[in-house]
């Protein structure tokens, strides 16, 4: 992929940003690895991760543009008029996956909470029986440990709950916004970007 721009130099267009990028050829901005038809194609990845982040550094709410620059000669061929819709149709496929990632986390953390909800009511349980037998150190250790594991086993939904469906919650939504984004294909000259 070509050179890109950092965040302060993100150029504005009628109060849209510009998220910039110069190509030789339209094959540049796909893997060249992937055998499906051009408009199906992966977006090579560092590609794909400098349009992200700047989604990400910008802000999703931000109004912006894609702009692909190539070469006068390249702009009007067959692959280059089908950029728009291969990138759409890249993100929108990346959009299901986060979905679906998102779902599989969420079911994870309902089964998570089912198993730590389960363990912890047969630790409460085990603990309330301890105490019938008499006093003893040994015996408050033991309840304490089996108090301290039961509350432990909540760990793992308590943090898919609280934080892991967050980020692929909000990766969803910018492969989401990447799948509509106004895509520009424009002709560059040659000195344009070195």
């Amino acid at each position: 992929m070509a050179k890109h721009e950092t965040r302060s130099q993100y150029r504005q267009q009628d109060n849209v940003y510009l998220i910039e990028i110069f190509l030789k050829n339209p094959r540049q901005l796909f893997n060249s690895l992937d055998p499906s038809p051009f408009h199906e194609k992966d977006i090579d990845k560092d590609a794909e991760a400098y349009i992200v982040e700047a989604v990400e550094e910008l802000h999703i709410k931000t109004p912006m543009r894609i702009c692909i620059y190539l070469p006068s000669d390249e702009v009007d061929s067959a692959q280059a008029r089908s950029i728009r819709d291969a990138v759409h149709h890249y993100f929108a496929y990346r959009a299901l996956g986060s979905r679906r990632q998102l779902r599989s986390v969420l079911q994870q953390g309902r089964f998570s909470l089912l198993v730590g909800i389960s363990f912890l009511t047969l630790c409460l349980a085990l603990r309330t029986t301890l105490h019938h037998f008499g006093e003893g150190t040994l015996r408050d250790l033991i309840e304490e440990g089996l108090l301290i594991i039961g509350w432990v086993s909540m760990w793992r939904p308590i943090q898919i709950f609280l934080y892991d469906w967050w980020p692929v919650k909000y990766r969803q939504r910018i492969h989401q916004h990447l799948s509509s984004i106004d895509i520009q294909v424009l002709p560059h000259h040659p000195t344009m970007q070195n």
